[in-house]
């Protein structure tokens, strides 16, 4: 079998969409839009955890900046590979939101906090270094993904991303006395329309930026109600590399690596998950092959990106909805996207233009995008076979497991903050859930006359192919 099944309904000759170049301005801007779509996910970990040590704002916008950089290096990797690292899918890298709990918990830990971010670098880069060396062993976790699998993973991604659009869609601070209040959820609900009118009355190179439109309209409309701050822009620099080991050299603390040694394996199943729903939704299915390159790619970068002094490095849920609602696949256009993140890490004034961006708008758009992802996985179980009374058990108990961070944050205080990282990440709970039903289901102690609904898919077979 070849790497990537060939699409019968394109000629052999013709580019396939993921590997397609785009006019420049469409590329620039829908670029610009995946920008715009991770920019919150990306700056929320360095500003939590710089303010838990206590950064200076000069400090917190130098490691801000630092996140943004690596990033975009970090989708550079993806996007375009180098050798055997790089699944070279329209896949965006940034910061994971997995490492912030563990992060924080460093922090509070160290005595001495001008030590923390020394020791959380010095773990990212040994947990970086060994999911490096593990991903052509875990990347064999891929035949155990038929579709009743992945298209419980992906709606879980979708779903589980809502929340944070939600979030958005309320204010910036939840502490604050605005937020939830009925200009804010206006905005959100303003952006939305903007989106989905644009998405259902014009055609072409309009409709495919829909959302990067739609958050212009509503940061614009925001400037009257005081929900657009300009003060980012005002006080931002507008050259600042971020200097390698900026706050110190690595320091290797044993409790510290141990924890993002969890974390990476989190990350890597989701990263994991993320690749098989991109796969779906390019139509280029991802297999073993390309899932151990971008396993590669995400741990490669997180080794090398505290170097520049940012944090671990995964792949982003939230852009595949972009990816699933523009139908732009070009993997050159979310590479693009990476140029920007990482010139916007070197010109701090380039950053806070999107800081403008007020949240309820951003989170408008996230319904939009995260909702898309949501579908793409009901999608993909319409064909896993649900007529099977055992492919609804598995697609009903994984949906129920993984949804329970959503409902009851805090349905696990009992367990140690290690296993936390672990249950606290519904995607990764749920998918291990599947997998595991599917096998005892679908797999275990069946009759050898008994039909093949979603027996896990040998290696190098198409991931959406039902046996």
């Amino acid at each position: 079998m070849t790497a990537h099944p060939v699409d019968e309904t394109r000629p052999v000759d013709e580019t396939h969409p993921v590997d397609e170049r785009l006019p420049a301005l469409k590329t620039a801007t829908s670029g610009l839009q995946h920008v715009a779509a991770m920019y919150a996910g990306v700056v929320a970990p360095p500003l939590i955890v710089g303010a838990a040590i206590g950064l200076t704002g000069t400090e917190l916008t130098f490691l801000t900046g630092a996140c943004l950089f690596t990033a975009g290096l970090a989708t550079f990797l993806q996007t375009l590979g180098i050798w055997k690292i790089g699944a070279r899918l329209p896949f965006v890298n940034g910061v994971t939101f997995a490492g912030v709990a563990p992060m924080t918990a460093i922090v509070a830990s160290t005595h001495d906090k001008s030590d923390a971010l020394p020791i959380i670098f010095g773990a990212v880069m040994v947990a970086g270094l060994l999911g490096f060396l593990a991903a052509p062993v875990f990347c064999k976790a891929v035949r155990f993904f038929p579709p009743v699998v992945t298209g419980s993973v992906i709606t879980l991604i979708g779903v589980s991303l809502l929340p944070v659009a939600f979030g958005w869609a309320q204010g910036p601070n939840p502490a604050a006395p605005d937020y939830g209040s009925t200009t804010n959820l206006t905005l959100a609900g303003i952006t939305l329309v903007v989106v989905l009118l644009l998405r259902r009355f014009t055609r072409g190179f309009v409709k495919q930026v829909a959302v990067l439109l739609g958050l212009i309209a509503g940061t614009l409309i925001a400037i009257p109600f005081g929900a657009t701050d300009f003060g980012p822009v005002a006080h931002a620099e507008v050259v600042g590399f971020p200097t390698p080991f900026h706050f110190g050299a690595p320091r290797f603390q044993l409790a510290a690596i141990l924890s993002l040694c969890v974390v990476m394996v989190v990350s890597m199943t989701e990263s994991t998950a993320d690749m098989l729903a991109l796969g779906e939704i390019v139509e280029r299915p991802a297999d073993e092959k390309t899932i151990a390159a971008g396993l590669r790619a995400d741990t490669l970068g997180s080794a090398l990106s505290p170097l520049f002094n940012g944090f671990m490095c995964s792949a982003f849920a939230q852009n595949i909805g972009l990816v699933a609602m523009t139908r732009v696949r070009s993997r050159f256009v979310v590479a693009t996207g990476g140029g920007f993140l990482a010139l916007m890490g070197m010109c701090p004034m380039a950053a806070s233009l999107i800081a403008v961006v007020p949240r309820p708008v951003l989170g408008g758009a996230g319904v939009v995008l995260f909702g898309s992802v949501a579908a793409s996985g009901i999608q993909t179980l319409v064909r896993a076979g649900l007529d099977q009374d055992n492919n609804v058990l598995v697609v009903a108990v994984s949906l129920a497991v993984g949804i329970v961070p959503i409902t009851a944050p805090d349905f696990y205080h009992a367990f140690p903050d290690t296993a936390r990282t672990v249950l606290d990440s519904g995607i990764s709970t749920g998918c291990v859930t599947a997998v595991l039903l599917n096998l005892v289901f679908n797999h275990l102690g069946r009759s050898p006359d008994a039909p093949d609904v979603a027996h896990p898919v040998e290696a190098g077979q198409e991931i959406a192919a039902v046996r």
